[in-house]
């Protein structure tokens, strides 16, 4: 069983995928958005293929910790996706994660396009390492 992350944007949704024993976040490729429905299905196959049993999906808090416009248009998306894939979806503060995965990138040595391919994959891989190091069910 396995968790997948989502860094939902207006135009990609970044994914990422733990390991089985719940340790490591592995990043996926990147979604481009077409619809709706046709993301929703798309994330079933994968949730399908990858055994997920629960969905993580960032969201994007001012940084006063209240809610932006994004975090409501991303809180309906995930309500939608928990009716239709039936797999139960949390909420996970993702402020900073793409400046994060913006700078990971730079220190790799990626020049700005290239990091605009990957910033979504390794914001989602930030979004759930973050909760995977941190969540209460861990053991010490």
């Amino acid at each position: 069983m396995r968790i997948m992350a989502l860094d939902v944007g207006e135009k990609t949704i970044g994914v990422a995928i733990s390991d089985s024993l719940l340790l490591t976040a592995q990043a996926r490729p990147t979604i481009r958005r077409k619809s709706p429905s046709s993301d929703i299905e798309l994330l079933r196959r994968m949730a399908e293929e990858n055994e997920v049993h629960q969905i993580l999906v960032g969201q994007p808090l001012h940084m006063n910790g209240k809610e932006s416009r994004q975090s409501q248009r991303i809180g309906r998306f995930a309500a939608d996706l928990k009716n239709k894939l039936d797999i139960p979806v949390l909420f996970w503060d993702e402020r900073l994660t793409s400046f994060a995965a913006d700078q990971h990138l730079e220190e790799m040595g990626l020049n700005w396009r290239q990091r605009r391919e990957h910033i979504d994959k390794i914001a989602a891989m930030i979004i759930l390492q973050d909760y995977l190091d941190n969540r209460p069910s861990r053991s010490p």
